[in-house]
């Protein structure tokens, strides 16, 4: 007898929980190769606006709405979770104490606040060409932007603030975004394009030009944050 699923899994389907299955790699790999963990949640940011493509392109199965909620879980909030906790220094070996306090409570923060957000999505904002709160996927490109970019690794120091600092002070500040009353409007192709080129550009070549690509990145996500609920040009 055959599983279920034989022959109900549509293409975009497959991306969808590759898309997951990046989500995992990435947590597994942050630990020891934080920055490789930034850009793997970066290539599942391109998979997720893929699969949207793909399913336009030849459809969808009846599960792809639920399967890509899941998927938004493993890639968009557990991973950077993870991310910002290895940041942190206590890494694969930690030990309970006050140096684990801030990273563990401002990742459980980040991981019940995407969970949260993304149920309300599903239930509420799926069909709407705008949605509350910033998008899981727009927070975790942007905790990945920042490590890519070199702001919050380790030895670096902005304005006397030690990046993994700044790591955990984003998560708690996006943790709080996403549950925001404030709406914002979906991307139209033409800018989700350019978006996932630059970053196709920063997964590839993170250092090229002085990391002139991730920091493109971020100062495109924090413009879309910043502005786009007022000045996007969407009408």
């Amino acid at each position: 007898m055959k599983p279920r699923f034989v022959g109900r899994v549509s293409a975009a389907d497959i991306v969808t929980v590759t898309n997951a299955a990046i989500g995992f790699v990435a947590a597994a790999v942050a630990t020891v190769e934080p920055t490789l963990a930034a850009r793997l949640i970066l290539l599942g940011a391109i998979a997720d606006g893929l699969d949207g493509v793909v399913a336009r392109r030849y459809g969808s199965s009846e599960a792809g709405a639920f399967l890509d909620a899941l998927a938004d879980v493993s890639t968009f909030v557990v991973a950077p979770a993870v991310l910002v906790f290895s940041l942190a220094g206590v890494g694969s070996g930690f030990t309970l104490g006050a140096a684990t306090v801030a990273p563990l409570v401002a990742g459980g923060l980040f991981v019940a606040a995407g969970v949260l957000r993304l149920g309300m999505y599903a239930a509420y904002d799926e069909d709407d060409t705008t949605t509350e709160g910033v998008q899981t996927t727009l927070a975790a490109t942007l905790l990945a932007a920042l490590q890519v970019a070199g702001v919050t690794a380790t030895g670096s120091v902005i304005y006397g603030v030690v990046g993994p600092t700044i790591a955990v002070g984003a998560t708690v500040v996006l943790a709080v975004a996403m549950l925001a009353p404030i709406t914002y409007p979906d991307l139209l192709a033409g800018d989700a394009l350019i978006l996932g080129a630059v970053q196709a550009c920063t997964v590839l070549f993170p250092s090229a030009l002085r990391r002139a690509f991730p920091i493109a990145l971020l100062i495109c996500a924090l413009a879309y944050v910043t502005l786009s609920p007022r000045f996007y040009w969407r009408e």
